[in-house]
């Protein structure tokens, strides 16, 4: 960063992250205008590009050497020439908020060559906002949050979406019986286990960079173990912004997860 900016990118990040919600919160869910984005990519509000323009004009201003990588901007690869970076989603569970629910949130990151160095992820609706800077432990509100100490498997409550439980997935079709639940913003499910309210979660399809980067560092600043799904350490600035899915969960209950899937499974396959 410039040596005349005394803004650390996590405070730079929390400052978005506030703007984020005061630009989300001008619209009503329900009533904001709601459309398909092409090629089945899901839904977009004017609220989530109404944020993604307040954070393109606020970021890269303060960190010019910095790329930018949104779900609500056209990707291009400019940002593959950057050590730095921005990953952001304006909105990480647009049906939630087009839904009128509150469980919705805003994922700001920082990667530097491909590892998280700061996060934010903000539920203004839930007055929740989870902060994380490498080196410095992860926070809910300004106050320390530890994972979950849980080291059974079969007794944990673990985030996924129903889908996770077919046995196609685990090796000789054996499903743990750990506890499921579920959320609709990604983000919010890394952020409930960093704040050990939930043992672990997992999700097998492919994910965007941008809704993973921001809790990738939080749980790891939080004790915990966050990988793909074949168990790789997560890296970001790919060409293809994606990711092999996500596991994470204390150390030991991430070893017992990763065992128990199936690396040869149909929908386990390397995209």
């Amino acid at each position: 960063m410039p040596a005349t900016d005394p803004e650390t990118d996590l405070a730079l990040l929390i400052r978005a992250a506030e703007i984020a919600g005061d630009t989300a919160s001008r619209y009503s869910g329900p009533d904001a205008r709601k459309w398909d984005k092409p090629d089945g990519a899901g839904p977009v509000t004017e609220a989530d590009l109404a944020v993604d323009a307040a954070l393109a004009d606020l970021l890269p201003a303060a960190r010019p050497d910095y790329g930018w990588l949104s779900e609500e901007t056209e990707d291009n690869t400019d940002r593959l020439s950057h050590e730095r970076l921005f990953i952001i989603d304006p909105i990480d569970g647009t049906r939630s908020f087009a839904e009128g629910s509150r469980t919705w949130a805003h994922a700001l990151a920082v990667a530097d060559r491909g590892r998280i160095t700061a996060a934010v992820i903000y539920l203004p609706q839930r007055e929740l906002m989870y902060t994380a800077a490498v080196g410095e432990g992860a926070k809910c509100n300004g106050t320390a949050i530890t994972i979950s100490p849980r080291v059974d498997l079969e007794n944990a409550e673990i985030l996924a979406a129903r889908p996770m439980q077919d046995p196609v997935h685990w090796l000789d079709g054996n499903v743990p019986p750990f506890r499921r639940s579920h959320r609709p913003s990604l983000a919010y499910r890394m952020a409930r286990v960093a704040d050990a309210r939930f043992d672990g979660m997992l999700t097998l399809r492919p994910s965007w960079e941008w809704d993973i980067a921001a809790g990738d560092l939080i749980l790891r600043e939080a004790g915990g173990r966050c990988s793909d799904r074949f168990g790789r350490d997560l890296r970001f600035n790919n060409p293809h912004p994606t990711l092999n899915g996500v596991v994470a969960a204390a150390p030991s209950l991430h070893r017992q997860l990763i065992a128990a899937l199936d690396p040869k499974s149909p929908g386990l396959r390397p995209l």
